[in-house]
């Protein structure tokens, strides 16, 4: 799937826009802080019905704007056409619509048109508590599996209801109904989660080697209570533990991912290359993942390209994108030179847009 043309209005800086696109590579440059993140941010939301960078709709209206709209036309590999309109309206909120027709629920937009970003703000993924790596992680399998994102919504109510109860004092007969709707949830959750690590894993050991030119070997693992007991043994043993504390301390909504670099934790012992190169490699498993299980290449966006990353890994990034395992990509930078320069002596072909206070534009590739 990739995206022929864009319109965007008074969306964050841009007041508006219509832009066509290559299928292969696209570069949006600019200095930082003229609204290239934003263009990234736009096809984002026409993707997942939201943004990629934890705003809220209403802080992506264009200053003193009452709306928002984003108009996507798509074609897909076998050439059907696809055409996704999102509206944010004050006071009213926000409507998406696939080919003319509303969804009744955004979620299931959600895996039409696959995506996959790559952008500074990942380095919450290594450094921020254990819930926003399940947050990617459900994000992640959701585009996939829609009874998975199902089971997320059924566990996360069943949770807060087990909690209030714990809260109130718990009723013996209803604490029985509530852990085995939970444990039903659970298990399908953790044995998704589980597999979905596996097969990341040596994806990403793979990728993070051709990055960083075979000089560093890491490892991603899946850390549950589930891995070594059931999770109905899990909630008896904490039965005690979670009247005392007045929540369930045991179960999924625990789970974590483990990222390691020589053995040793990334988060610790990483230096901030390294940590770049294994969030870029996690994307592109994740990447390589979604294309294999929707038969679909997914959109790639790289938002601040050579951030944390030498010229070195930088060339060896593009080289893997340019692959045909590869659909159409999206490249923010500062520096055209510099990101034209790889490009050229890459042979890949590629548009160029400049990017100034919100202004877009197609460039020339000759005009320095």
């Amino acid at each position: 799937m990739f995206l022929k043309k864009l319109s965007i209005i008074n969306f964050k800086n841009v007041e508006q826009a219509t832009l066509g696109f290559n299928s292969r590579v696209n570069c949006f440059v600019g200095e930082n802080g003229a609204g290239k993140t934003n263009v990234i941010d736009a096809i984002h939301y026409l993707s997942m019905g939201k943004g990629a960078f934890a705003m809220t709709d209403s802080q992506s209206l264009r200053h003193g704007s009452d709306f928002f709209m984003l108009d996507g036309e798509y074609s897909s590999s076998d050439d059907k056409k696809e055409g996704v309109v999102c509206v944010f309206r004050k006071g009213q909120g926000k409507t998406l619509k696939r080919n003319g027709k509303e969804y009744e629920k955004l979620s299931d937009h959600v895996g039409l048109i696959p995506i996959v970003v790559v952008s500074p703000a990942d380095s919450f993924l290594i450094t921020d508590a254990s819930d926003e790596r399940r947050r990617y992680i459900n994000a992640f399998i959701s585009q996939l599996d829609k009874a998975y994102l199902n089971s997320i919504v059924r566990y996360n109510r069943v949770l807060g209801e087990r909690n209030q109860l714990l809260k109130m004092g718990a009723n013996p007969d209803i604490m029985e109904i509530l852990d085995a709707q939970l444990i039903e949830e659970g298990v399908k959750i953790h044995a998704t989660r589980k597999e979905l690590v596996e097969r990341l894993a040596p994806l990403v050991a793979d990728y993070y080697r051709e990055l960083s030119g075979d000089r560093e070997q890491v490892e991603l693992a899946y850390r549950s209570e589930l891995n070594d007991a059931s999770f109905g043994e899990l909630l008896q043993l904490s039965a005690e533990k979670d009247r005392v504390c007045q929540f369930t301390t045991s179960g999924v909504h625990r789970d974590d991912i483990r990222m390691t670099i020589g053995g040793y934790q990334l988060r610790k012992y990483g230096s901030q290359g390294q940590q770049k190169s294994f969030l870029v490699a996690l994307k592109l498993a994740q990447y390589t993942i979604v294309a294999r299980e929707r038969g679909e290449k997914p959109i790639l966006l790289l938002d601040d390209l050579f951030d944390k990353l030498d010229m070195s890994r930088v060339e060896r990034l593009l080289g893997l994108v340019s692959r045909e395992d590869f659909g159409q990509i999206f490249i923010t930078d500062c520096n055209k030179v510099r990101l034209q320069s790889i490009l050229d002596r890459s042979g890949e072909e590629y548009s160029l847009f400049g990017v100034n206070n919100g202004q877009v534009a197609k460039q020339d590739k000759s005009d320095a």
